[in-house]
């Protein structure tokens, strides 16, 4: 029995990986250039090659199935969610006394206990707990995630970890990132090359746009339920709640709480349609998710981190969508890189605002409403007259009390310039984005 508590024998070996040794020891047709076929292909995938699993949910149970099972023995795996009731129709690594413990926790202790041989690490935590040094002990990543602003987050950590010579990239410093994503009977899978393909940020434009209702029509015109629910989730639980805390999507008297008000208002308003199914459907934003799209796009995603591991196949060149409403449908095209894209781009970033008389808040406002910035809270600092100087912090209630009048301060009145540079640090980006402000046009964005 070796270190990670395999069996597997010499013989046990020629018998269950048979198959993968057809494949990394005989040339083909479709072989990668670099391809060189040996039996050292397999020994690296079973006991150097190190993979990191993002979520372990719909997605993140079949990709650690997979991967465990095509000879993977050194995963890790992040989730910082514990199971729900809900979990169990799809994510099958998980029983009903699992319900309440770490997602990642226990699908960990699963495929250890089922697969020989493999050895999942789980970490109960945020991805943005883990430094540099973490993610560049990995030779891939793998992301089954159900959140935009982790998946921009991951790709700015990919990115931060190259290193350039000369504005060549060092090869050796470059970590694929494989991700997959499901919405309903529809999914896809993608390989993202960090300084070479269509990163996240290049194809964000790509992900179906947040709902969010304007504050005016929830509090004074409501049509839909979904209207009253979010007037109760945004403006009667801060003032009425009788928990005095957050909203817990996973607490039955907080769902039923809102639910309550909701009917009232519902029926303030005649509207009808509000379930208790819906109230935590706009709570939890929940996406519907069905098992069979889980399957076939953690299938392509596991396949994908087989080819790159391996080299035996040319890798998936770089967006597979998969649409089986009507029948199954699939197709594969080349994301393109932006020349200007905030993350991996090499140009300056440039944000166009109305001129020196524009509010501090409207430059917030395109930060996050521009489909190009796609901003989450951002917080802003910049140097002033030679003094470094933080314009507006949201994230630090302190910070955010203190810098709040700024927020109905003209850029001029803040010492703004035409062409003066100011920090941007968001949840979308474990980096800080330098922009430059170009007074001119007002840009194609709302500002009410």
């Amino acid at each position: 029995m070796d270190k990670m508590g395999s069996t597997d024998g010499p013989d046990n070996l020629q018998r269950r990986w048979c198959h993968l040794r057809k494949v990394l020891e005989r040339s083909g047709p479709f072989c990668h250039p670099d391809f060189e076929p040996s039996p050292e292909n397999l020994s690296f995938l079973m006991g150097s090659c190190k993979i990191l699993v993002i979520g372990a949910g719909g997605l993140g149970c079949e990709l650690l199935k997979d991967l465990a099972l095509m000879g993977f023995k050194d995963i890790h795996v992040i989730d910082m969610d514990t199971i729900e009731l809900s979990n169990l129709n799809r994510q099958f690594l998980f029983r009903r006394k699992d319900i309440g413990q770490s997602k990642a926790e226990v699908a960990a202790k699963f495929i250890n206990s089922r697969i020989p041989g493999c050895y999942v690490t789980p970490h109960f935590c945020k991805i943005q707990d883990f430094d540099a040094t973490f993610y560049s002990s990995f030779h891939l990543v793998v992301c089954g995630l159900d959140s935009i602003v982790a998946r921009r987050w991951i790709n700015g950590m990919l990115l931060s970890l190259l290193s350039y010579d000369d504005g060549v990239l060092d090869q050796s410093s470059l970590i694929p990132m494989i991700d997959g994503g499901t919405e309903g009977f529809k999914g896809n899978a993608r390989v993202i090359l960090p300084g070479i393909t269509a990163c996240i940020e290049c194809t964000l434009d790509l992900f179906p746009p947040q709902v969010t209702f304007p504050l005016c029509t929830i509090a004074n015109t409501p049509r839909l339920p979904e209207h009253c629910i979010e007037y109760v989730k945004v403006i009667q639980w801060p003032k009425e709640n009788p928990w005095d805390s957050p909203i817990d999507g996973d607490d039955p008297q907080h769902i039923n709480w809102i639910y309550e008000k909701a009917m009232e208002r519902a029926a303030q308003f005649g509207i009808q349609g509000t379930t208790y199914r819906l109230v935590q459907g706009v709570v939890k934003n929940i996406i519907p998710a069905v098992a069979s799209t889980n399957a076939v796009v953690a299938a392509a995603c596991a396949t994908e981190v087989f080819k790159l591991a391996t080299s035996c196949c040319m890798p998936l060149d770089n967006y597979m969508v998969l649409n089986d409403v009507d029948g199954v449908y699939t197709y594969t095209y080349q994301a393109e890189r932006r020349v200007d894209c905030l993350a991996c781009s090499q140009v300056p970033k440039t944000v166009d605002v109305p001129g020196p008389d524009a509010k501090l808040q409207d430059l917030i406002a395109i930060l996050c409403e521009s489909p190009h910035f796609q901003m989450k809270s951002p917080g802003l600092t910049a140097t002033v007259n030679g003094k470094h100087r933080t314009l507006y912090m949201q994230t630090v209630t302190s910070i955010e009390e203190q810098t709040r009048p700024n927020l109905k301060k003209t850029l001029s009145e803040l010492g703004l310039v035409d062409g003066a540079q100011v920090m941007v640090a968001d949840s979308t980006s474990p980096n800080t984005l330098v922009i430059i402000l170009k007074f001119g046009e007002p840009p194609d964005v709302d500002m009410e």
